[in-house]
């Protein structure tokens, strides 16, 4: 029965994984439970159940806090207009978007722009949720430099084109869940030959830390592949765009990830970037437990425009 249980569990996942794509892909049309259901092929009311005992949302909570985090970002990195992110994002009017972007948090986009502290690091909740005040403007802008500092010292950052790179993956909600999935792929892909001393892994971000809470951040832990190869199960098949990308080679220890993902968006706004609509992953080329000093030998990588 267990088994049963597992493969069944397998199975929902893989079709959650192509609703994930769908819902990435289509985030600007009207998305109806009926739409999004049948690329899992459910019926509507077992796709409701299933996607909220996977994932801890219905599939409308799910859409609009995509939609409302991917806004955020546009925000922050973008100079195009409130209405403009708004329609893009899929929200029908201003009001509407004014008024669901305060739920998350706790003020209008058009207050975002104009008040939010954390440009380069992570949003939690404002003010009106959590009572602490922001930083003094002189104070944030001495951290950004003391920033910019430590990420000249730490990092070799390049601008490069980048071809399309294919990927396994296995999805994962929350930071605390990707061990156990780089795990699973291993397990998968060493019987397939997969696994030498050039296989790389990666960490694929569907979601951000700055606007997004911890535990429901999307991403996917990966493997690259030089070759296409049959994918199984919750394992599915990716890929990341070709395109141009700020790239940042580092030697950090685990607790600097955060620093270095933040110091390296700085260096895209001081440079004059702007973030292009694809998501930022990671490289890893050691495991940091072996390495002397336990630090992550890591390439960062931020599509730019």
């Amino acid at each position: 029965m267990k088994s049963a249980s597992n493969s069944l569990e397998t199975d929902y996942k893989k079709r959650i994984n192509a609703v994930f794509r769908f819902i990435d892909e289509h985030l600007d049309t009207e998305l109806t439970l009926n739409t999004i259901a049948e690329q899992a092929a459910f019926s509507p009311f077992h796709f409701h159940r299933v996607f909220k005992f996977l994932i801890g949302e219905t599939p409308l909570q799910y859409i609009t806090r995509r939609r409302v985090e991917k806004a955020a970002l546009a925000i922050l990195h973008t100079a195009m207009g409130i209405g403009e992110i708004g329609q893009q994002y899929g929200f029908t009017d201003n009001a509407s978007f004014t008024r669901t972007f305060k739920k998350f948090y706790g003020v209008s986009p058009t207050g975002f722009k104009k008040q939010n502290p954390y440009r380069f690091s992570k949003i939690r909740q404002l003010e009106r949720k959590n009572g602490q005040k922001y930083p003094e403007a002189e104070k944030y802008l001495s951290g950004i430099n003391t920033l910019k500092n430590w990420i000249t010292m730490q990092a070799k950052i390049e601008v490069k084109e980048l071809p399309k790179r294919d990927y396994a993956y296995i999805t994962v909600i929350g930071p605390q869940n990707l061990g156990a999935a780089f795990q699973k792929l291993m397990q998968w892909a060493t019987p397939k030959g997969l696994m030498n001393d050039e296989t790389k892994m990666t960490t694929i971000y569907h979601d951000s830390f700055k606007v997004t809470p911890e535990h429901k951040v999307r991403m996917s832990a990966g493997i690259l592949l030089k070759a296409l190869v049959a994918t199984e199960g919750e394992i599915g098949p990716g890929s990341i765009a070709e395109g141009k990308y700020i790239v940042g080679s580092f030697e950090i220890r685990p607790e600097e990830f955060e620093k270095s993902w933040t110091g390296l968006f700085v260096w895209m706004n001081e440079n004059g970037y702007k973030k292009a609509d694809c998501d930022p992953f990671e490289i890893y080329h050691n495991n940091f437990n072996e390495h002397p000093q336990k630090k992550a030998i890591v390439d960062f990588y931020i599509p730019v425009l």
